[in-house]
């Protein structure tokens, strides 16, 4: 996923939030309506979330220092998980407890033609932002259906903005369904339901954000089409003529660790295995350019242990299990 992508989505999205959170705060002076006031501060949080989002990539991208060899990529994953929890603390909270006041007191809505005109003119925003972010996202997503791709994209703000735009659209229409059944049935509780629903919807979302995004901060693997050219491309069928384990990690989302055991021939000489790894290292980067970091250990593997196939367990530079071991 290029980040310039992703840049462009969510600046693309940051400023067509500030617009629409003016625009919502004015409705709801005008207006009274709660739904307008909690899509404002919803507003006021997806913009505070695009900046956090912006300066996570500009942390990440600081050179590696002696306690941080690897870098600061996964920085970015760290700040797209603060966008989760802002999203549920100050968008969907609020709006649970918005909703509820206004259930419990409710009021006719006054001048309801400026909540009308700015939910309009909101979904028109929001829904050019979120074309933005559509386009940018088709660049890398290829076959991956929208859920693979949200669950799959190591690169986080572009699901990011994607679930922000998309749960922006729906609040927007159910703060236009609820102001229509207040001003339709006199009743200004209708209002306060639809605050109530925009809360759920964006906790929802930020529960979706949290789950995608700690993974990432845990760790993850590379994809496994990813793995299966790593794979092939550490064998060259001469010197190396195997892999006996392998482990993935991505150190940021264009960042990837790759730690191997490689089976080299048993007669190659000192010389010859220090060209193999060489040559090995050589040919993964070249076929999977985000691979920086490579550590490949080199093994003599029998007949025997690679006719037990391949063992999860098995750790790099760790023993490979016997079948007489297994359980």
């Amino acid at each position: 996923m290029s980040a310039s992508g992703g840049t462009k989505a969510i600046v693309a999205a940051l400023s067509a939030n500030l617009a629409i959170a003016v625009s919502k705060f004015v409705a709801f002076a005008f207006s009274g309506s709660s739904s307008m006031l909690a899509e404002g501060v919803h507003s006021v949080a997806d913009s505070g979330n695009q900046a956090l989002l912006l300066l996570g990539k500009k942390r990440s991208e600081r050179a590696a220092t002696p306690q941080h060899p690897f870098g600061y990529g996964r920085e970015r994953f760290l700040y797209a998980f603060l966008v989760s929890i802002v999203l549920f603390s100050v968008g969907g909270m609020f709006a649970l407890y918005e909703g509820y006041e206004k259930i419990k007191h409710p009021h006719e809505l006054e001048h309801w033609y400026w909540p009308v005109g700015v939910l309009v003119f909101a979904i028109i925003a929001e829904g050019m932002s979120f074309r933005t972010a559509v386009k940018e996202s088709n660049t890398t997503r290829g076959t991956m259906s929208w859920v693979e791709y949200i669950r799959r994209a190591k690169a986080p703000e572009l699901p990011v903005v994607l679930l922000e735009d998309f749960g922006a659209l729906i609040g927007l229409v159910l703060a236009l369904g609820g102001v229509a059944l207040s001003l339709a049935t006199g009743d200004g509780a209708w209002d306060g339901i639809g605050t109530l629903c925009i809360g759920v919807l964006l906790i929802l979302i930020a529960l979706v954000l949290a789950a995608e995004t700690k993974s990432l901060l845990v760790g993850e693997a590379a994809n496994p089409q990813i793995e299966e050219t790593i794979s092939a491309s550490l064998v060259d069928g001469t010197l190396v003529t195997g892999v006996i384990h392998m482990r993935t990690l991505h150190l940021g989302p264009e960042e990837l660790l790759v730690a191997a055991k490689i089976a080299v021939r048993p007669d190659a000489t000192g010389t010859e295995i220090t060209e193999a790894i060489d040559g090995a290292e050589s040919r993964v980067r070249e076929a999977v350019p985000i691979a920086r970091v490579i550590y490949l250990e080199p093994d003599i593997f029998t007949e025997a242990e690679a006719a037990a196939g391949p063992h999860p367990e098995a750790t790099p530079g760790g023993p490979v299990p016997h079948p007489a071991e297994d359980h």
